[in-house]
Formats: structure tokens, C-alpha cells, sequence
């Protein structure tokens, strides 16, 4: 009898090494981290920059001021500080606008991501995940959003087989200009008092030179955000953008993104019709 107990209790101590060993394997050993199955361009959220435009791992993606036309313009060196993007997968965000996203091949033959048609780019300086250190770089590096309600062009203004400056003299040198989220060059009317659009009489008017619509959402960290607003264009019914308290328009004959030649319409001793420069003065008070 005692020599059954023996048994009994070896046969216990047995099973609770068992036990033991197994809660330990399940509990204390290290797990494999769930695989990341992400694809194509990802949405993210940062606290100060909102949503953000990030590669499959989480790597920050840029918008860059000098791509407004759509075509890649960082080549050579510039590439050392800015790795272009690209990805041949869709994009497995659900939240994402899968038909904002394109691609361009470049000069020498690759192929580099575009959103809204601006070609996108990593910034060297971003070592980890969710990192932002491009952002507003040489105030034309952007960290690229899907809810810009502005964005900014660093190009030439070219008008009547002309070049001109910033001063609208003849002459080359690129001028930072605001554009609407897809590159398309936006311009004030040079009577146009703060917050009041003077030009739209009618629809016939509002044909020429459309309003630019759009809501206060997302600008560039450049853009001082208090600048931005929206008035009522009563006579066509529609909001219309400002900055800086001057109304936002469209030049009927920019045909594609990138395009300014609305700024020689009604050239004379004064500009009737510039773009809207960053760095313009507040629209005079009604």
C-alpha cells in the first residue's frame, strides 16, 4: 500500500512539471509580432500634422513645392536628402482615395508614387517610423496629406511666350504662388477689397475666372492657417477660398496643373490678375 501512495504521488509531481513547463512556454517565451501585411501607400496620424501620408512600414512621405505641374523636378544630389517613393502594389488602406493615386516615370526611366498628382518622396533625415523631420524644409518640402485645401507652387510664371519674376518683370526665377490641392494656379482680381469678391457679376464672369471652392481644412506649414477663409458669392451662390482676405480664382485657360498664363490678362500699368503669392499683402479693407 504505501508502495502504491510512492507511485501515486511520483505520478502527481509528474504532472504538475508538466503543467508547469507548458504555462511557461505559453506565457514567458517571446512571441513572433504579427506579420505586416500592409501595401502601397498607408494613411497614419500625427498629433500635430493630422493625417499623414506614410509607405506601408510607416515611413514619412513629401509633397514637393517645385513638382506642382506633376513632373519630378528633385534629380541628381537632391536625391542624396530626398529618396523618391515607389510602389507597384495598390494601397490596402481602407480609408484611402485609391483614385488620387498614380504614378510618373521620370526622365531616366523610373517610376516614382504620385497622390493628386505630386510625385512622392522620403526625407533621409527621417530615421524611424511616424518621424517628421522634412516637413517645411527650404518652405518648399511638405509632408504629404490627403486634405490640403491649399498647397504651394515653386515655379516659373510664364505668360505670352514670356518669363517673368516675382515682380512680373521679364526675366526667369521661380516664385512661390499658391495652387489649389491639385497644382492648379490660383490668382487674385487686383480690385477685389478683404473678404469681398468684386468681380462676379454672373455666371458668364464666374466662367472666366471660376471661384475656387473649397473649405478651410489642411494648409501647408508655411501657410498661416488664420489666413485662410471662406466668403459667400452671392450672385452665383457658391463659397469661395480666400487668403489673406483676398478671393481665390481659376484662369479659364490654365488647361492643365502647373499652368499660369492668366497673369497677362489685362497686363497694363498694374496687374489685374497676379497669382496669389505666399508672402502677399492682406487684401485692402471694403
Amino acid at each position: 500500500m504505501l508502495s502504491d501512495l510512492k507511485k501515486n504521488l511520483l505520478a502527481v509531481v509528474c504532472i504538475a512539471i508538466v503543467l508547469t513547463a507548458c504555462k511557461k512556454n505559453s506565457s514567458d517565451e517571446p512571441t513572433t509580432p504579427p506579420a505586416n501585411n500592409n501595401k502601397g501607400i498607408q494613411l497614419a496620424t500625427d498629433t500635430k500634422f493630422g493625417s499623414v501620408l506614410t509607405d506601408k512600414d510607416g515611413k514619412t512621405l513629401y509633397f514637393f513645392a517645385s513638382d506642382a505641374a506633376g513632373t519630378p523636378t528633385c534629380v541628381g544630389g537632391c536625391e542624396t536628402a530626398w529618396p523618391l517613393y515607389y510602389s507597384a502594389d495598390a494601397s490596402t488602406d481602407l480609408n484611402l482615395n485609391k483614385a488620387e493615386v498614380g504614378e510618373v516615370t521620370r526622365a531616366d526611366g523610373r517610376k516614382q508614387s504620385t497622390y493628386k498628382g505630386y510625385p512622392l518622396y522620403y526625407y533621409a533625415g527621417d530615421a524611424a517610423k511616424g518621424d517628421i523631420k522634412g516637413d517645411g524644409v527650404g518652405g518648399i518640402w511638405f509632408v504629404a496629406k490627403p486634405d490640403y485645401s491649399l498647397m504651394l507652387a515653386n515655379a516659373q510664371l510664364f505668360g505670352n511666350n514670356t518669363n517673368y519674376t516675382s515682380t512680373y518683370a521679364v526675366g526667369t526665377g521661380n516664385t512661390i504662388y499658391l495652387t489649389d490641392s491639385k497644382g492648379r494656379t490660383l490668382y487674385a482680381f487686383a480690385p477685389d477689397k478683404n473678404g469681398v469678391n468684386t468681380y462676379t457679376k454672373s455666371t458668364t464672369q464666374e466662367g472666366i475666372w471660376p471661384v475656387y471652392e473649397s473649405d478651410v481644412l489642411s494648409v501647408p506649414s508655411a501657410v498661416a492657417k488664420a489666413d485662410v477663409s471662406v466668403i459667400t458669392v452671392a450672385t452665383i451662390g457658391k463659397k469661395q477660398l480666400t487668403y489673406k482676405g483676398w478671393p481665390l480664382y481659376y484662369w479659364i485657360s490654365d488647361l492643365k496643373r502647373g499652368d499660369n498664363l492668366g497673369i497677362v490678362i489685362g497686363k497694363g500699368p498694374g496687374l489685374t490678375w497676379p497669382v496669389l503669392q505666399l508672402n502677399a499683402t492682406v487684401a485692402p479693407a471694403p
